[in-house]
């Protein structure tokens, strides 16, 4: 393996830090900030010179898709994901109960590799239908990989299910003073506001699956 220079060890580090407090990979935006690089372009170069001298593997199709090799996997077999159905990036979709998100018959299956999902329990994916959420690089066929969890942090991706109006749609999640505003990625979209106490976070999103075209 070839030397690292001080910005590549920066990287790794931070990686590996984050492995350890998140349980998933990094972004190339959090590398950026969390190591004070100018740009993601020098963030890319930097990691396409690690992957091509062995330290990490990246997996071109998956947002956070690194996997660092240094770190010791339990086991290199990759893990099945079920993809339970269809999400709305624009406005909501019907979906036929909020029991969707816990089906154990799948339309399909994903296998994931296991460094992305470490240890995290409840892990599903959707079908990205729309384009709300296209400025956070998630476009209308793409998979998200979910988590499932029942409350999330202000500006969180999650997917929402609005219980009046049985329907569940995919957006970031902000609590604010007298409602919760469910906001799109997309500046030409209008935000969704809706009542606590009709809203469920049915999870967050990990990682994006690309739809390669």
């Amino acid at each position: 393996m070839k030397k690292l220079s001080d910005k590549q060890r920066r990287i790794i580090n931070f990686i590996d830090r984050f492995l350890v407090d998140k349980s998933y990979p990094p972004s190339i935006r959090d590398i950026q900030a969390g190591c004070k690089i100018s740009s993601t372009s020098v963030v890319d170069y930097n990691l396409n010179i690690l992957e091509r001298e062995g330290y990490i593997r990246r997996h071109a199709e998956v947002s956070r898709g690194i996997k660092l090799l240094s770190r010791t996997s339990t086991s290199e077999s990759p893990v099945p994901v079920p993809v339970i159905g269809l999400i709305a990036a624009g406005e909501p979709i019907p979906v036929p109960t909020p029991d969707t998100w816990n089906v154990t018959v799948a339309a399909e299956m994903l296998e994931m590799p296991r460094e992305l999902i470490r240890s995290k329990e409840d892990i599903y994916a959707l079908r990205v239908k729309g384009m709300s959420m296209v400025d956070a690089l998630i476009n209308d066929g793409d998979i998200v990989l979910m988590q499932y969890v029942s409350a999330v942090e202000n500006g969180e991706m999650a997917a929402v299910w609005l219980k009046a109006e049985k329907e569940a749609t995919l957006k970031k999640v902000y609590i604010e003073s007298d409602c919760v505003r469910l906001q799109p990625a997309n500046s030409q979209m209008r935000p969704i506001y809706a009542e606590s106490d009709n809203i469920e976070i049915q999870g967050r999103v990990i990682a994006v699956v690309r739809q390669i075209t």
